[in-house]
């Protein structure tokens, strides 16, 4: 007898343990599903957010001094603000992630984004635009470092893809607004005021995706596999490879702030009508779009991302140089170079991505990485413009463009190379 009960006993415990895991409702796949499809339209819309703020004032700046009787020197100082407040603020971004989590922080950016746009054309003055532009900045700051941490956190599989589209997003967020603004001030009745405005409601449409993850705390939920509770605290100054993706960040920062201040002026210095350099700058920033989605997927599939680095600074060289040879007579195979040239921006956020094994790593290395970088980027817009004015050519511009891209192929050679900031930092 006592046989017979021990082995429905053993039945008994086996049939128990084999039921112990429970099978996913069908209701568990399509809410993950469906927070994927949040997440992805969250990250869209905020990468479009990123750049009309900055790009729409450009369109109308002429318009906003005349009307604030803004000096020469103050125009030019905020031409200047977006790289500082990216750098200030940025770095504020992984702690405030650490605290809040990273998606109530990226809603509160694009609130901040959407406030800023809203305010600053009605501000009533200098000051008062100049505040809510830095509202503004705020919110664009924290969110640029944060969007790698999210792709991290949520897709680590697919790291490229998603830097891809998000980087496409941005591009053509950028070039949109710059092509868009004027017409569509125009059709809105051809206040400025409105047509800055206007784009507070592409903001306002970015926080409705985030609103879900708002109570979302800490960076390293159970999608990351390598996340670690007792993960080491990491000294990320002491990384030589952190080093090298700042300083690749800010010289390729350097030379797209470059690129969209001068090189329209350059074209029309050369004979190029004003309406063709404009269009030869939106060309520049068009190519982002397409490129900005197959380089970060070409990026994640090789073990080094140098030969990358070396083809995109090849096309820049050869693009300032065709720039000091021929301006006009190739204007626009020189604007497709530097456009080519200008997709290091996707690429740098991917290896940012690539760097760190954890989301927290990431969030560490994109704040340090963002931040260092604007801060490098900001003379670079003002030196060309110092050289210009007292060379009284293009010369010595375009000669500085070139020049900065032999340090930024070397260091983005360093910074591609297979390791991780843990292996360096840890402490």
């Amino acid at each position: 007898m006592m046989a017979p009960m021990a082995r429905e006993e053993n039945r008994a415990t086996t049939s128990t343990r084999i039921r112990t895991p429970e099978p996913p409702t069908p209701a568990q796949p399509a809410a993950r599903a469906w927070t994927t499809r949040l997440l992805i339209a969250g990250i869209v819309l905020t990468a479009v957010n990123l750049r009309p703020a900055i790009t729409s004032l450009g369109a109308l700046l002429e318009e906003v001094r005349d009307a604030l009787g803004m000096s020469g020197s103050v125009a030019g100082l905020l031409t200047s603000v977006p790289p500082l407040c990216f750098a200030v603020f940025g770095v504020t971004a992984p702690r405030l992630a650490r605290r809040f989590g990273p998606g109530a922080v990226v809603c509160a950016g694009m609130a901040a984004i959407t406030a800023g746009l809203l305010i600053r054309p009605y501000a009533g003055g200098t000051a008062g635009f100049l505040a809510a532009s830095a509202l503004t900045l705020m919110g664009i700051a924290v969110s640029n470092v944060l969007m790698p941490v999210i792709v991290k956190r949520w897709f680590p599989d697919r790291v490229g893809s998603m830097t891809g589209l998000y980087s496409m997003a941005l591009a053509l967020g950028t070039a949109s607004a710059a092509a868009v603004t004027v017409p569509m001030t125009e059709a809105l009745g051809g206040s400025w005021r409105t047509g800055l405005a206007v784009w507070g409601a592409l903001g306002a449409a970015a926080v409705l995706p985030w609103l879900p993850f708002v109570r979302d705390r800490g960076i390293a939920p159970a999608q990351d596999p390598h996340a670690r509770a007792d993960a080491p605290r990491l000294r990320v100054t002491r990384s030589r490879t952190a080093w090298a993706l700042a300083v690749y960040f800010g010289l390729q920062a350097t030379g797209a702030y470059i690129t969209m201040g001068w090189m329209a002026q350059i074209f029309r210095d050369s004979g190029v009508h004003a309406g063709t350099a404009g269009l030869l700058l939106a060309v520049t920033m068009v190519m982002g779009v397409p490129l900005a989605f197959v380089i970060p997927r070409l990026a994640t599939r090789l073990p080094h991302q140098g030969p990358i680095v070396l083809v995109l600074g090849a096309c820049g060289l050869a693009g300032y140089a065709g720039l000091y040879l021929a301006p006009a007579g190739g204007s626009w195979v020189w604007a497709l170079l530097l456009g080519i040239s200008n997709c290091s921006f996707p690429l740098a956020l991917t290896m940012v991505g690539m760097r760190a094994r954890t989301s927290a790593g990431v969030a560490q290395l994109s704040g340090f990485a963002q931040s260092t970088g604007y801060l490098i980027s900001i003379p670079g817009p003002l030196l060309v413009g110092v050289l210009y004015q007292h060379s009284g050519g293009w010369g010595l511009p375009i000669a500085l463009m070139a020049g900065l891209m032999i340090p930024q192929m070397a260091v983005g050679v360093l910074a591609g190379r297979d390791r991780t900031v843990e292996d360096e930092a840890t402490r």
